[in-house]
C-alpha cells in the first residue's frame, strides 16, 4: 500500500512538472532581400467573360487557339461578327447547347449559366477576332 502511494505521488509530481515545461518557439533567422533581386511579377488581368470561361467546364472542349472537341475561341471569333446579334446567338448556344454548326459532336447545354454571364463570355470570345 505504501509502495502504491509512493509510486502515485512520484508520478503526479512528474506529470505536474511536465505541464510547466514550455518549449521555446523555433524562429528562423531574418533574411534581408534586396528588391533588385526579386523578379518582376506580371499582373494578369482577365475580362469578366474570360474569368467566367476559366471557372467553367468550357476548357474540356474548347481552347483559346487550338481546336479540341469543339472549335477554338479564335475560330468562333473569325466566323461571327462582333455585334449584338452574334453575342445574343452565342449566349443562347452557351446556355442551350447545340449541334451541326461545327460538326456532328453536340455542345452540351449550360442551363445554370445566366443570360448576362453567357453574354460576357460571348463578348470575350468575339474580342479574340484578329
Amino acid at each position: 500500500m505504501k509502495r502504491t502511494l509512493l509510486i502515485l505521488g512520484v508520478t503526479s509530481v512528474f506529470v505536474a512538472s511536465l505541464s510547466a515545461f514550455k518549449p521555446e518557439p523555433k524562429t528562423e533567422p531574418a533574411v534581408n532581400i534586396s528588391t533588385a533581386i526579386l523578379p518582376k511579377i506580371a499582373t494578369v488581368q482577365m475580362s469578366g467573360g474570360e474569368l467566367l470561361i476559366a471557372k467553367s467546364d468550357c476548357i474540356g472542349c474548347h481552347h483559346k487557339i487550338n481546336k479540341l472537341i469543339g472549335p477554338s475561341y479564335t475560330d468562333v471569333a473569325k466566323k461571327y461578327p462582333k455585334n449584338d446579334k452574334s453575342i445574343a446567338y452565342l449566349a443562347g448556344k452557351i446556355i442551350k447547347g447545340g449541334s451541326g454548326v461545327w460538326g456532328k459532336i453536340p455542345m452540351t447545354p449550360h442551363p445554370k449559366v445566366s443570360q448576362s454571364d453567357a453574354k460576357l463570355m460571348a463578348k470575350y470570345i468575339l474580342s479574340l477576332k484578329k
